[in-house]
């Protein structure tokens, strides 16, 4: 997850710094939702190389307010003042560079813009650092350079950075892997609310990582997150009330709250839900419902709704019966190591002919190929 700056523009934090009356002007304008005028105090002190009337035009130029949004135009005052040392500007013009916005994306560019922000202290640009640091974007990859400039962002409060610092303890990247640490940090995002970081600290406690498992504690956390909408989180609550862990079990919460995930599109939300529908739990048995999420599933690689779309190709539970594709489908599901579609894998070809076999393994390759999209 990057970070893009929080539009808010409020100039008035400026006002002690500055020195030109234009500006001071320009400001006052701008509260007062005059942006004709805020625009001409900015631009005429702006060209008198005042770096904050600089960011002040970029912003605005970047956002829209008060003038037509330009890209361009906003890359330009974002220069000017970046040159001058504004760390704002020098972060907002490294995000410019990331995105592709009125420039070519250049990601070394970004890199160099977020760095000299970075050095001054700037918490998003360190975040933004990290972030090119673990992905490898314009840098060689380097998980222990990512940490550094986590690090750097966490202890000054962000709470992106504390959370994608715990997430590095968690996974042992450019540190050596501790699940105490990463708790820690989840704990301090989670306690400001980051839905991430409760969801993270949901599933320690769920499976006792650096931590004591506990139920109850992990449907605490995954409830947080999930009242604010974190679809992951939603899922997870919904398999604890589906499995009667650390609350009564209790269908229908569980099918409410799949549905909600599902319908933000969360596949896995839609995988739980179809394996709902398909065996009749707390709900009256849908194979045609289950066929459809399970093919939603499907498409986005998961194996597990592979496995059971061939299972309903094999037995005509919600699609007429058809060997060729429930073997297609076994066969994607066993290339992706899901261990009921190696098993079965054998029985469906003993229903066929070595020509539907033949058939459905070309076809399993050519779904492959065009990522599982359209087969």
């Amino acid at each position: 997850m990057w970070l893009k700056r929080m539009i808010v523009v409020v100039f008035i934090m400026f006002t002690n710094m500055a020195t030109a009356s234009d500006f001071e002007d320009g400001v006052a304008a701008f509260e007062n939702g005059d942006y004709a005028t805020a625009y001409g105090k900015f631009e005429t002190a702006a060209v008198q190389g005042d770096e904050l009337a600089q960011f002040a035009l970029g912003l605005m130029y970047e956002t829209g307010v008060g003038v037509v949004q330009n890209y361009v135009q906003a890359v330009k005052w974002y220069k000017l003042a970046a040159e001058q040392g504004a760390s704002d500007a020098q972060y907002n013009l490294g995000l410019m560079f990331h995105y592709g916005l009125g420039v070519v994306q250049d990601y070394k560019l970004a890199i160099k813009w977020y760095t000299q922000a970075a050095d001054q202290g700037y918490s998003e640009a360190q975040y933004n650092l990290g972030g090119v640091y673990e992905k490898g974007l314009g840098v060689e990859l380097d998980y222990e350079e990512a940490v550094i400039w986590y690090r750097l962002a966490a202890e000054q409060g962000l709470i992106q950075a504390q959370y994608n610092l715990g997430v590095m303890y968690l996974n042992g990247q450019g540190v050596e892997q501790d699940y105490v640490q990463a708790i820690n940090l989840f704990k301090v995002a989670a306690d400001q609310g980051y839905s991430l970081a409760q969801n993270n600290l949901g599933i320690a406690y769920e499976k006792g990582l650096g931590v004591e498992l506990d139920y109850e504690e992990a449907v605490i956390w995954y409830r947080l997150a999930a009242e604010q909408g974190y679809s992951l989180a939603q899922t997870n609550l919904g398999v604890m009330y589906l499995n009667g862990q650390g609350v009564e079990q209790d269908y229908v919460q569980a099918i409410n709250l799949f549905k909600v995930g599902a319908d933000q599109g969360y596949s896995e939300a839609q995988y739980n839900l179809g394996v709902i529908y398909s065996t009749g739990l707390g709900i009256d048995k849908n194979f045609d419902k289950a066929f459809k999420l399970f093919k939603k599933t499907a498409d986005e690689g998961f194996a597990d709704a592979q496995y059971n779309l061939g299972v309903m190709y094999l037995n005509g539970q919600g699609v007429a019966q058809n060997y060729v594709r429930a073997h297609m489908w076994y066969n994607l599901a066993a290339a992706q190591n899901q261990k009921k579609a190696i098993e079965n894998l054998d029985k469906v070809a003993k229903l066929m002919t070595s020509q539907q076999i033949a058939q459905a393994q070309q076809m399993a390759t050519e779904c492959a190929a065009k990522n599982y999209q359209g087969c």
